[in-house]
């Protein structure tokens, strides 16, 4: 590996000089701008400061040293700035690596960096008795494209999926379903409409209230039949909609937790913190006083006066019950950033209960994903639902395609994959934290800056690659590196960055910039039928393959014509 490679040389160099550092002093970077070479180091600002030199003198020696060594790899070593070393490598590295880019095929920007670690990602999260919303596409978009990531980076990676399927929202659902003159051939829309009309019962009926939090307490200990049989039908209806959804979606989960397992875990818990003094009791409720441990935090309770756990006493035992299942070394878990308080809250309380288990948590907050028009038309009218969305770009794609020659089933197939690919880079492209407002116009642009617009790059580079009519996997010659053979070689970094800082963005942003590399290139070059034919169609297919590599670890479809 190259940055290895740059590292010894960079110690063999401060070894000859006679000059003292310690391995974590040679740091590597690969610079944004290409001008200031393919990769660059501080040590020798680093090394000077405790060596007392002067860094930009040692810079010339490191370097000076480096190029008597004359490894075949690097073309040039020059220093900039106050003390930068700067490399630029050479033809015959460069020729190598778009032969590795295809030797390693799919596998591509993956890494070993979290060898023998276990990882859990906890993402979605819908609630039975609920439409699956656009809220949830955006934790499992980022959920599924960290899931990937962290895969990547070489950890055994586990998908967990957490949903609550009891509490106050199913009680209303249930009631709803009691009130409705249809109970029959009941679809999720049905059940949406159902919770709709709990929800605004509960809150303007006293009598209707006490109903709705007796059926609440009879789905928690499965004391009513009629009830049960109610709570089953609607819980099994929205778990086959979920699913319909995630296989859309090219998200499979390895574990799904439910709200009717933790709550007694948790409870347990609570109890236990309450012996200790870390609960205290309050008007008949246990609540945790997060003020006491720090002032920006606030009191939550954990369990209610009617003796019931809150989300808080559950997420307490979904901790406890995901290690028992699992044990991992991280838990990521991705919500939305309206829990962000809830979160350090409720971490505090599981650090004081089981420190290890909040030692191993990390969470992912993300932002709202709104309409530029406001709320879509759904049939609760209270929520827009993923299918709606996804259904609304699908439409979109296909009137662009209408005139297009293809089968039926072929255009079906391609609209789902662009509507799918158009939100998820959508979601994607900016750090999960921000609100993000979805232009229908720009997020099917083939113009750059959109995922079909990557998915069109990688079916030019393939097109390419069908017309030449050969199997061309090698080259006697290679050509000066450009700017598309400098960014090939970055994908590792970025995918490893992308793990680092738990952020996809990374890998968005580096694959739009290949892309219109590509399609510069692609502009300004003849390929086929080119003096160096071969060269510029083995580099075409490291383009492909490092745009599939890419587009796979996002979860975007890839299609092979659009």
């Amino acid at each position: 590996m190259i940055r290895k490679e740059l590292k010894r040389e960079i110690e063999k160099a401060l070894m000859a000089l006679e000059v003292g550092f310690s391995g974590s002093d040679t740091n590597l970077e690969q610079p944004a701008d290409f001008k200031f070479g393919d990769y660059s180091t501080n040590v020798a600002m680093v090394v000077a400061k405790t060596a007392g030199l002067n860094p930009k003198d040692l810079a010339e020696k490191i370097a000076e040293q480096i190029r008597l060594n004359n490894n075949p790899n690097i073309k040039d070593v020059q220093v900039a700035g106050g003390g930068f070393v700067n490399f630029y490598l050479s033809e015959k590295f460069f020729a190598e690596s778009l032969r590795a880019i295809l030797k390693t095929g799919d596998n591509y920007g993956r890494n070993q960096t979290l060898s023998g670690r276990k990882v859990v990602v906890e993402y979605t999260d819908p609630n039975p008795f609920k439409e699956f919303h656009i809220g949830h596409l955006m934790s499992n978009s980022i959920g599924e494209a960290l899931s990937r990531i962290i895969e990547a980076n070489g950890a055994e990676t586990k998908r967990a999926c957490y949903q609550g399927d009891v509490g106050l929202h199913v009680a209303k659902t249930i009631w709803g379903y009691f009130q409705a003159e249809k109970k029959e051939n009941l679809d999720i829309h049905d059940w949406g409409k159902f919770y709709v009309a709990g929800s605004k019962a509960y809150e303007t009926d006293e009598e209707t209230k006490k109903e709705i939090n007796d059926i609440n307490r009879q789905v928690y200990g499965r004391t009513n039949d009629k009830t049960n049989q109610v709570y089953d039908l609607g819980r099994q209806a929205s778990l086959e909609y979920f699913a319909e959804i995630y296989k859309r979606l090219g998200t499979s989960f390895d574990f799904y937790f439910f709200e009717s397992e933790t709550e007694k875990i948790g409870k347990k818990m609570v109890e236990v913190g309450l012996s200790k003094g870390i609960f205290e009791k309050s008007d008949g409720a246990i609540v945790f006083r997060g003020e006491k441990f720090d002032e920006s935090m606030h009191t939550r309770v954990f369990v209610n006066s009617l003796g019931l756990s809150t989300y808080e006493a559950k997420d307490l035992g979904l901790a406890k019950l995901k290690f028992e299942r699992y044990p991992y070394d991280l838990s990521v878990l991705v919500t939305g950033n309206e829990v962000l308080d809830y979160f350090r809250v409720m971490l505090k309380a599981l650090d004081l209960l089981e420190p290890e288990l909040a030692a191993k948590a990390r969470h992912v907050a993300h932002g709202m994903l709104r309409l530029p028009t406001g709320k879509m038309s759904s049939r609760t009218g209270e929520v827009i639902t993923a299918v709606s969305l996804i259904e609304e770009v699908k439409k979109r794609v296909l009137e662009k395609t209408s005139e297009r020659e293809l089968p039926v089933e072929k255009k079906e197939e391609i609209a789902e994959k662009v509507a799918i690919g158009a939100i998820k880079f959508s979601i994607l492209k900016q750090s999960p934290g921000r609100d993000i407002v979805f232009d229908f116009d720009r997020s099917l642009s083939l113009e750059g800056d959109s995922g079909p617009y990557l998915q069109y790059a990688y079916t030019r580079a393939k097109s390419v690659l069908a017309k030449a009519d050969k199997e061309i996997v090698d080259f006697t010659q290679g050509e000066e590196p450009m700017v598309i053979e400098k960014l090939l070689i970055k994908l590792p970094a970025v995918v490893e960055r992308s793990f680092q800082e738990l952020a996809p963005q990374h890998i968005v942003t580096y694959l739009v910039n290949l892309a219109s590399s590509f399609n510069s290139y692609y502009a300004k070059n003849k390929i086929i039928g080119s003096e160096n034919e071969a060269y510029r169609l083995v580099l075409t297919r490291a383009v492909a393959q490092t745009l599939k590599s890419g587009l796979t670890l996002l979860g975007i479809p890839v299609l092979e014509e659009m």
